[in-house]
């Protein structure tokens, strides 16, 4: 199972590489810095990549959610102000406040998040490594997918991934 994931992982990277310029510089970590190129398609390609692990684990597709991208959005930001990868908000909030104050009419399941220099399919890979953030993208009861970064001056982006039903 695990190694069927990889391997979409492996052919969407294929697919992404040229989605993000790497810039020689590098981040805080000694890796290479990416700019993203095509920001407008960068939550599509987001929302395919999570329905091919989707459909891999047998989970429904989901769709994005404006409202949930802007609480994604929001959210990047305010880490990047915040200069810390949390899930509280400079005021306090929580995924669930963010999530209503957009006027989401359904429920938050989870919410996934990342500090890094890395394009989007490597954070993605990150978080299907990880047990709670693999959870949070391959839940069963999802039916939408909110999906945003912020990306500073120095190449840091901050990422974003909420979902709901």
């Amino acid at each position: 199972m695990m190694t069927r994931v990889f391997l979409i992982l492996a052919a969407a990277f294929v697919t992404l590489a040229a989605a993000c310029t790497p810039v020689p510089q590098t981040g805080e970590g000694g890796g290479t810095v990416y700019r993203i190129r095509n920001a407008d398609k960068v939550q599509i390609r987001m929302l395919d990549s999570v329905n091919a692990l989707r459909q891999a684990a047998s989970a429904p597709q989901v769709q994005l959610n404006a409202q949930l991208n802007a609480a994604a959005a929001t959210h990047s930001r305010d880490m990047s102000v915040q200069n810390r990868p949390w899930h509280f908000g400079s005021d306090g909030s929580s995924p669930l406040d963010r999530v209503a104050r957009t006027g989401y009419p359904g429920s938050m399941l989870g919410e996934a998040i990342s500090e890094t220099y890395e394009n989007e399919l490597q954070t993605l890979t990150a978080w299907m490594e990880d047990r709670g953030t693999r959870a949070v993208i391959l839940d069963p009861k999802a039916t939408n997918m909110g999906f945003s970064w912020y990306q500073e001056p120095n190449g840091k982006i901050w990422w974003t991934l909420v979902m709901g039903n």
